[in-house]
């Protein structure tokens, strides 16, 4: 038996991410009665009660299912028309570190990052950084792309005075607006407004149905109807054709029908473990910096790797992501309060154990 089994899967407590939750018995029968189509054609009726969902939420004219959040930004990067011109993004930006380099490699853009505060982008630093065609040395700016809740921050929210001044910045240079919003129910949650709300200060926005909403997979573009023509096209040539694709619309309607009270549980629940996490050590995690459903716990205090402490977890059967000197707990749906307690009471032992407990503060 290697350590990576040391503990049974049935009786691990997973934070690596929410994108492990399982579909509820509800979404599963949904998925045994959904009427099917040939979606790429436009025939399943189940895809398409889904994108009129989805229009109706973002207040956008059109929206499209895609298989995943990657493919979705790749197609809005597309169909913005970015190649050969700069796309601004924070430094930390998830299409920029964790896609796999699409942004320039399929799209040809240029990425720009800016150094945000927790993710969140200065309206000013944007609009000094959006560069017109009069400069023949550099390339024109051609999208400004946000990302709320912000992925590598800790899930930190970008406030609605902050996107509404970066959205007409841009409108007035002629530059469009993307919202990488990939937990964006989680940004509207922490803002106590509806995604709509959120959606009006971009140009196109994606989320993903299979993180905090708790589907099998699959995200929503959505934009006006001449940006999704061309997304559209975009995300076919992509591979995003799908047939019955009905069977995964299924359990993303159900999720959609009330989707906030699992995030305020969610967050509620990454707001307890913080909180267990800083009476072991409070040099561990700030608290007051926890917004969504993501806890960055940084180890520099007691180590220059974090990977002997995520290693132990492991053996310990608590699941979690760690890089350089932070650890990651996501919190989800098949978290329940007692899961959070037994992962900081296991937490706390791998700490005494690895350091002693005259290492606590």
């Amino acid at each position: 038996m290697t350590q990576e089994h040391a503990t049974p899967a049935s009786t691990r407590l997973d934070f690596r991410s929410d994108t492990v939750t399982l579909p509820t018995p509800e979404m599963m029968s949904a998925v045994a009665h959904a009427r099917l189509g040939d979606a790429a054609r436009g025939d399943d009726p189940t895809v398409n009660e889904l994108e009129a969902l989805a229009c109706r939420l973002t207040g956008k004219e059109d929206a499209l299912f895609v298989p995943s959040g990657a493919m979705a930004n790749l197609s809005a990067v597309i169909a913005h028309d970015c190649r050969g011109g700069e796309v601004i993004v924070e430094e930390t930006a998830h299409i920029y570190n964790a896609e796999g380099g699409g942004l320039s490699v399929v799209a040809g853009a240029i990425a720009r990052p800016l150094k945000g505060r927790y993710g969140v982008l200065d309206a000013d630093d944007v609009k000094r950084s959006l560069n017109g065609h009069d400069d023949v040395a550099r390339a024109p700016t051609r999208l400004v792309c946000l990302e709320n809740t912000h992925n590598a921050a800790g899930g930190t929210v970008a406030p609605l005075d902050n996107l509404a001044a970066i959205h007409p910045a841009a409108q007035f240079a002629g530059i469009p607006v993307h919202l990488d919003g990939a937990r964006l129910f989680n940004a509207a949650v922490c803002l106590d407004v509806p995604i709509g709300e959120i959606c009006a200060h971009a140009d196109s926005v994606f989320f993903s149905l299979c993180k905090g909403l708790g589907g099998p997979l699959g995200a929503i573009l959505a934009g006006d109807a001449r940006f999704m023509r061309n997304a559209r096209r975009a995300a076919r040539m992509l591979g995003g054709g799908m047939r019955q694709a009905g069977l995964v619309a299924a359990p993303a309607i159900v999720a959609l029908r009330d989707p906030y009270p699992v995030h305020r549980r969610d967050h509620a629940r990454a707001r307890r473990l913080a909180s267990g996490i800083a009476r072991i050590d409070a040099t561990l995690v700030d608290v007051e910096r926890i917004q969504t459903n993501i806890v960055n716990c940084f180890v520099d205090r007691l180590a220059r790797d974090a990977a002997p402490i995520v290693r132990a977890l492991r053996m310990r059967g608590v699941l979690v992501n760690g890089k350089g000197t932070k650890i990651r707990f996501v919190t989800h749906s098949q978290v329940a309060d007692a899961a959070v307690d037994a992962a900081v009471e296991t937490f706390a032992d791998v700490i005494d154990t690895m350091f002693g407990k005259d290492s606590r503060p």
